[in-house]
């Protein structure tokens, strides 16, 4: 947990230098470069602009646990694939609610008596993200954004080096299905183009001994397009 609290800082850090005084708009969705336009709209009939993206990438995932042989541990990487909707929320400023349906592979490796293991986490995730868009150039915007995200395990291997053997992750005392926490990051979005980083801080108990917490926690890189 203390690991995560770190990593929970630095970044909420970096997204806090953002400059507030930068040129607002988002591009391809109804933007001019001196700032948001409303397409001749009343405040009475304001229709708020609306987006959706491609993302694809990778990520570096580990397991913070009171378990020995769990916390801690490599990383194991993975990927991220999916799609993400945004909608403008507030009239009078860039901020957008953004959700989707992403294919996401988590997990970690670790020891037991000297005999290795590694377990793949593979989860169908549901982002719920406030995103900012702030531009810093002609059509470049920097996009920093927090929230959370809902996860559902759907498969992925316990693999047992010092066994032999091999079990479902979220069967045979393994993992619980359901994640959630908190994502935090920030994009760079360029006309249609798309880049971000970001973390995830797991705050349900994956672990499925009663007696100790187990927490996801996991770096990601993604691409992707904004049409």
């Amino acid at each position: 947990m203390k690991k995560q609290l770190f990593f929970l800082v630095a970044i909420l850090s970096l997204l806090s230098v953002t400059p507030a005084s930068a040129q607002r708009g988002r591009g391809g969705y109804g933007h001019s470069n001196s700032g948001y336009r409303y397409g001749g709209h009343s405040r009475h009939s304001y229709t708020p602009n609306m987006y959706g993206g491609l993302r694809f990438g990778l990520s570096a995932s580990h397991v913070n646990s009171d378990a020995p042989y769990l916390d801690g541990g490599n990383t194991q990487s993975g990927l991220n694939v999916g799609a993400v909707v945004g909608v403008q929320i507030a009239p009078s400023a860039p901020l957008f609610f953004e959700s989707g349906l992403l294919y996401t592979e988590k997990g970690g490796k670790g020891s037991d008596h000297g005999d290795k293991f590694t377990f793949d986490l593979n989860y169908i995730e549901v982002p719920l993200v406030l995103k900012y868009s702030a531009y810093v150039a002609p059509a470049t915007a920097v996009e920093p954004y927090v929230g959370g995200y809902m996860a559902c395990g759907v498969g992925g291997k316990i693999k047992d080096f010092g066994q032999r053997a091999a079990y479902n992750s979220f069967s045979d005392g393994g993992f619980k299905r359901f994640d959630g926490g908190i994502r935090v990051g920030c994009g760079l979005a360029y006309e249609m183009l798309y880049a971000e980083i970001g973390y995830d801080f797991g705050l349900a108990n994956i672990g499925d001994d009663a007696f100790n917490d187990t927490h996801n926690g996991a770096f990601f890189a993604n691409i992707g397009i904004n049409f």
